[in-house]
Parts: C-alpha cells; structure tokens; sequence
C-alpha cells in the first residue's frame, strides 16, 4: 500500500485506518459500519499483498463532519 503522509492526518479529527480482513466482504462490511459514525473517503476496492494472507482495504476518516447517510 501507498505511504500514510502528514496531510493525510494533518489536523485533529482526520485519520487513516487500515483494515486487514481475510475476505474483500469482510473488509467492506467494516468500511460500512465506520461510515455509519463519521465521514469517510471510502475505498472501492481492497488490495491482496502476494504471499500475505487475506486483503487490506484503506480509507480515511474525518471525525469533524458528519457522516453521508
């Protein structure tokens, strides 16, 4: 995956999260439910790391906005 960078978390209330899930519903299922509770720039589709189990999906956060419901 790409470098996390300090814009990315450059004020309070933003946030990168890195889901590690063992399937690409698993790891969607959660961008789900973190939608539900704050502002997210979502990810649409996971990434499979060769050799390591599993996918990994990233999105950001935004905890000073509300979410898009």
């Amino acid at each position: 995956m790409r470098p996390i960078y300090d814009s990315h978390v450059e004020e309070p209330g933003l946030a990168v999260v890195e889901v590690a899930a063992a399937d690409d519903a698993t790891a969607f299922a959660v961008q789900n439910l973190l939608a539900v509770h704050c502002a997210i720039a979502s990810a649409n589709r996971t990434v499979r790391e060769p050799g390591e189990p599993g996918v990994r999906l990233r999105l950001s956060l935004d905890l000073r906005q509300e979410p898009d419901v």
